[in-house]
C-alpha cells in the first residue's frame, strides 16, 4: 500500500528536499501536494484527502496548529504530523490536544521518519522516544501544577484575564481600568506567562475551563 502524503511548509527548499527524499521510497510513500500556509493545507486536504499531512507549526495566514484542528474537526481519516523545528513544550502539548498524529522534529533521521510513516499508516503515533518523554513530563507538570498558575495571578490580572475572554480589546480594556493600553499588555504578557499560554485565545479558553467565566459570559 502507498501512502499519499501532503506537505504543507513554508520553506519551499524544504518541501522540495522532503519530496526528493520521498521519491527514494516511491514503493511506500507517494507525495500527492504541497502547501504553504496554512489554509492552503487545508484546502488541499479537501481537495486531495491524503493519508498523511507533514506540517510544519510555524506558517503564514494559518499555522500549523490551526490547520491542524481545522482538518481533524473537517477530515478526521486524515493522519497528521507535525514535522517542525520547533521544541516548544507548549506547541508540543497543544498538537496532541488536537488529536495529531505524530510530533517530529526536523532534524530527524531520514529511515527513522519514514519507519514512523510506516507506523502511522498501522494507526501508531509518530513520535520519537526523546518528544515522547517530554510530552509525558508536560502533561505531569500540568497535573501537578493543577490551578497554581491561576492562584499565581494577581486580582488585577484575573479581572484583566476576564475582561480578555469576554473579548474586550486592550483599549476597551484600558478604559474601563482606567489605565494605559501599555499597562494592559503588560498585564497580559504576565497572564500569559504564569499560566503557560501563548495567545488570547488561549487564555479565553483556560478562563471558561476554569469557571473564571461562564459561557454566556464571552
Amino acid at each position: 500500500m502507498t501512502i499519499k502524503v501532503l506537505i504543507a511548509d513554508d520553506h519551499k527548499l524544504f518541501r522540495q528536499g522532503l519530496i526528493g527524499l520521498m521519491k527514494t521510497r516511491e514503493d511506500f510513500v507517494r507525495v500527492v501536494g504541497e502547501a504553504e500556509t496554512g489554509e492552503e493545507a487545508v484546502l488541499l486536504a479537501e481537495k486531495l484527502q491524503p493519508d498523511v499531512i507533514l506540517m510544519d507549526i510555524y506558517m503564514p495566514k494559518m499555522d500549523g496548529l490551526q490547520a491542524a484542528k481545522e482538518i481533524r474537526h473537517r477530515f478526521p481519516e486524515i493522519a497528521i504530523v507535525m514535522l517542525t523545528s520547533s521544541e516548544k513544550d507548549g506547541h508540543l502539548y497543544e498538537a496532541v490536544q488536537q488529536g495529531v498524529s505524530g510530533y517530529l522534529l526536523k532534524s530527524l533521521d531520514a529511515d527513522e521518519l519514514f519507519d514512523l510513516l510506516e507506523g502511522v499508516s498501522k494507526g501508531e503515533p509518530a513520535m520519537t522516544r526523546v518528544m515522547a518523554g517530554r510530552l509525558l513530563k508536560a502533561v505531569a507538570n500540568r497535573m501537578a501544577d493543577g490551578n497554581k498558575g491561576e492562584q499565581a495571578l494577581t486580582e488585577r490580572e484575573l479581572f484583566v484575564l476576564r475582561l480578555v475572554s469576554s473579548g474586550a480589546s486592550n483599549h476597551e480594556i484600558a478604559l474601563k481600568l482606567s489605565i494605559s493600553v501599555n499597562t494592559v499588555k503588560s498585564h497580559i504578557k504576565n497572564i500569559l506567562e504564569k499560566l503557560q499560554l501563548e495567545n488570547r485565545t488561549q487564555a479565553a479558553t483556560y478562563a471558561l475551563k476554569h469557571g473564571l467565566i461562564s459561557p454566556r459570559d464571552q
